[in-house]
C-alpha cells in the first residue's frame, strides 16, 4: 500500500508539472502587457535623462530658455515614436494571440493550470486544499485591469456613416492602456467605477486614390495625382475613460460570510472618456518605376487638440463587445462635421 501511495504522487506531480508548463490565453496576454508597461517606463527614464542634460546646458548658460524648451519638445517627440513604433510591434503580437483565441487554438485554464495541487491518499479520499482556500477567497474592494481593444473606425456626419469616404475594413482603431475597478456597494458586487489612463489609435484609410490636403482652416479630401497604394490617417490621443460597470458575477458564501470576485460572468458598462490629441500624421504608400514608396507627412491638420465622447460594452468574462464614439468633431473648422467612431472588441486582464 505504501508503495502504492509513491507510485500515485509521482504520477499526480509528473501529471501537473505537464499540465503547468502549458501557457493559458490569460497569461501570454499579461507577459504581453508586462513587455508594453515596459517599453513605456524605458522610454520615460531616458527622455527623463536627456531633459536632464538639456537643464544642466541651460543652467550652464550654453542654450537659450527657448533653445531648450524647442529641444524638450522634440525629444519628447523622438521618444513618442519610439514608444509608437516599440508598442506596435508587441501590440501584432497581442492581435496574433486574439486571433488564436477566436480560432480556437488556445483553450481556458482550467484549475489545475492555475493551482499547484496538494494531494493526500486517505481511504479512497483525494483533497485538492489548496482549491478550496482559493475558492472562498475573495479581491479586494479596488483591482486592476490591463486593457486591451481593438477593431473597425470610420466617422459619423449628420447621423450617416461615412463609409464611401473611407475603407470601411481597412480602417481601424486600438486602444491600450490600465484601468481600477472600485465596488461601490460594501455588499453588492453589482456596481463599479471603472477608471484609468489609455492610449487611443484611430486610423482611417480613404478611398478612391484620395488624401488630406489642409487649405487654410479646411481639411479636405483630394483625389492625389499619383497612384497610391495606401492612403491612412492617423490620430493618436491619450485619455481617461470613466464607467459604471454593471459586474453579475455572484457573491460567494463562506459560513456566512459573503466575499466578491469580479470578471467572472457577464459584465456591461456605460460611460465616456476625454483626452488629449498627441501627433496626427498621414501615411502614403505608392510605386514607381518598380520602388516602393512610404511618405510620412506629420502635422496639425486642423484636428480638434482636445477629444471627449460615450463608450460602452458588454460582455462575458474578460472579453466584450466595445463601441466608442467622439462627441466633437475630428477636425475644427471644416464644414462637414465628421465624428469618430469605433466598434470592436476589448479585454479586461485582471
Amino acid at each position: 500500500m505504501k508503495n502504492f501511495t509513491i507510485y500515485l504522487v509521482i504520477l499526480v506531480f509528473l501529471f501537473v508539472s505537464k499540465v503547468l508548463g502549458q501557457e493559458t490565453f490569460e497569461s501570454r496576454a499579461k507577459k504581453i502587457a508586462n513587455k508594453i508597461e515596459k517599453i513605456t517606463k524605458e522610454e520615460k527614464a531616458a527622455l527623463k535623462e536627456e531633459i536632464e542634460a538639456v537643464n544642466v546646458q541651460l543652467s550652464e548658460g550654453k542654450i537659450t530658455q527657448e533653445q531648450a524648451d524647442k529641444r524638450k519638445k522634440e525629444l519628447a517627440e523622438a521618444r513618442a515614436v519610439i514608444i509608437e513604433e516599440k508598442v506596435t510591434l508587441v501590440q501584432n503580437e497581442l492581435n496574433d494571440l486574439v486571433q488564436q483565441k477566436v480560432d480556437g487554438k488556445i483553450k481556458e485554464g482550467d484549475s489545475l493550470k492555475k493551482h499547484a495541487l496538494i494531494v493526500y491518499w486517505n481511504n479512497k479520499e483525494w483533497s485538492d486544499d489548496k482549491k478550496r482556500k482559493d475558492s472562498i477567497r475573495g479581491e479586494k474592494r479596488t483591482t486592476s485591469q490591463f486593457v486591451f481593444a481593438m477593431g473597425l473606425n470610420n466617422t459619423m456626419a449628420d447621423g450617416k456613416l461615412q463609409d464611401s469616404n473611407y475603407r470601411f475594413m481597412g480602417s481601424h482603431f486600438y486602444e491600450w492602456g490600465f484601468t481600477y475597478n472600485s465596488r461601490l456597494m460594501k455588499n453588492d458586487n453589482l456596481l463599479h467605477a471603472k477608471y484609468g489612463l489609455s492610449l487611443m489609435y484611430n486610423n482611417i484609410r480613404p478611398t478612391d486614390n484620395r488624401s488630406f490636403v489642409v487649405n487654410g482652416d479646411q481639411t479636405n479630401l483630394e483625389v492625389n495625382p499619383v497612384h497610391l497604394t495606401e492612403s491612412r490617417f492617423r490620430n493618436v490621443y491619450v485619455a481617461a475613460p470613466v464607467h459604471l460597470e454593471f459586474d453579475f458575477t455572484k457573491a460567494g458564501d463562506n459560513n456566512g460570510t459573503k466575499y466578491f470576485k469580479t470578471h467572472r460572468s457577464f459584465r456591461f458598462g456605460i460611460g465616456g472618456y476625454a483626452g488629449i490629441n498627441l501627433k496626427s500624421k498621414q501615411i502614403l504608400k505608392f510605386e514607381e518605376e518598380d520602388l516602393k514608396y512610404k511618405t510620412t507627412i506629420k502635422g496639425d491638420y486642423n484636428v480638434n487638440n482636445f477629444i471627449y465622447g460615450l463608450s460602452s460594452y458588454v460582455g462575458y468574462r474578460a472579453l466584450s463587445l466595445y463601441c466608442k464614439y467622439d462627441l466633437n468633431p475630428i477636425f475644427q473648422d471644416n464644414l462637414t462635421k465628421e465624428n469618430n467612431i469605433s466598434l470592436g472588441l476589448r479585454l479586461d486582464l485582471n
